[in-house]
């Protein structure tokens, strides 16, 4: 029995659990500050700057990293490609786990939380792009918490609630994609009031269009970059069928990637000329405008390429890896060096060490609860009892 005990605190004192349990506990600490002493004893906002890293990582990337969720679903069960059958369920719970803690996230940089709820059920202000945007994300995680409930059915062995829920797979997922479209494409509508603030070179009429595209190789490479992470610490999870149809996600999703990609560059420099700011590329803002288009799309876009001509999928999943740095970087260049440009560098807004801190105990509590999920429930694999019946 004493040896028993003691594995059991060997498998839990692990140097990724310790380095979890520091990170939630500094998370706690500064939740516990935060809404007790206000939200400007963790924060470095001020009025020039009152949408911070909050916005840009835990909203803005959040949800576009998220849209793997819509992706596969449509490619799955609109298009009936059925050799993505094995990544429907991980990426739908990758999904509303992504979008749930957006919401989680929202409340700490919401000055008054607890009237978050307003636009949606007392207060609808329905000319505002944020109202859209609220609406969409509300209706989206009602509609994902749905579609990732048979897995919950299934774990807890309550047939009846599963069975009710099947029926409703097809309309979720059209609404799904429908409300997605809206979203993702409003998070980039919501800039088009700020033609003074952004620099000119990712302000543009298609900013809106830039952001729905992006949505599109951004959830397809986050379904590749995921699939990497879970093979290596939960392979043991995964079911041959898994397994087998690994590979052929990662070659399809990466050949669409390409194909998509290489159309959202098109229209990115359409938009430079459209609004004739070619000159601005000659400056430092557009040196850096061109590491992230040429860098970050057409470089990865060129992989994927590749990848698929070769049907080499390590090739394709450097690809992906570097995609999603690419729009995680594309969505803190909208929202921060673009943002305020014209500002002095004193005016300029940089993180507070504890708003760095909330983004990262917020992704570790996204990890632990896909990792647990994951571990628990029949996501990586069919259950014995519903085989072929998904």
């Amino acid at each position: 029995m004493n040896t028993h005990d003691n594995g059991a605190k060997n498998t839990l004192l692990t140097p990724g659990n310790v380095i979890t349990a520091i990170i939630l506990l500094v998370g706690l600490f500064i939740t516990v500050l935060r809404f007790t002493k206000g939200i400007g004893s963790v924060t470095a906002l001020d009025d020039n700057n009152p949408w911070g890293i909050w916005i840009s990582f835990d909203l803005l990337c959040g949800v576009v990293l998220a849209a793997g969720g819509y992706t596969t679903t449509s490619a799955y069960y609109l298009f009936g490609l059925k050799h993505f059958r094995s990544a429907v369920r991980p990426a739908i719970t990758s999904a509303f786990l992504g979008y749930a803690f957006v919401v989680f996230a929202l409340h700490y940089d919401v000055g008054q939380p607890w009237r978050l709820v307003y636009p949606i059920f007392v207060s609808q202000g329905t000319t505002s792009i944020l109202f859209e945007v609220g609406l969409c994300v509300f209706l989206y995680v009602t509609v994902l918490a749905i579609e990732f409930s048979p897995a919950v059915w299934e774990w807890l062995g309550i047939k009846k609630l599963r069975s009710l829920v099947l029926p409703l797979t097809i309309p979720l997922t059209i609404l799904g994609v429908i409300l997605s479209t809206m979203h993702q494409s409003s998070l980039g509508a919501l800039y088009l009031i700020a033609p003074s603030k952004m620099h000119p070179l990712w302000y543009s009429s298609f900013i809106p269009v830039f952001f729905f595209i992006s949505s599109m190789f951004a959830g397809m490479s986050m379904v590749i970059f995921e699939g990497i992470l879970a093979h290596k610490g939960l392979h043991g999870k995964m079911d041959a069928l898994h397994l087998k149809q690994a590979d052929g996600v990662v070659l399809a999703f990466g050949k669409a990637s390409a194909f998509v990609m290489m159309g959202y560059l098109f229209i990115r420099f359409y938009g430079v000329a459209m609004d004739n700011n070619f000159k601005y590329l000659f400056t430092g803002y557009g040196l850096w405008f061109l590491v992230e288009t040429i860098g970050f799309v057409a470089l990865p876009a060129f992989l994927y390429a590749m990848g698929a001509r070769e049907r080499n999928v390590s090739l394709m999943k450097i690809a992906a890896v570097i995609t999603v740095l690419g729009v995680v970087l594309n969505r803190f260049n909208v929202s921060q060096v673009a943002f305020n440009y014209q500002l002095d560098a004193s005016e300029r807004y940089f993180p507070h060490w504890m708003e760095i801190g909330v983004s990262v105990f917020v992704v570790t509590l996204i990890i632990t609860a896909y990792r647990f999920i994951c571990t628990k429930m029949p996501v990586m694999y069919e259950h014995p009892e519903y085989k072929d019946a998904h």
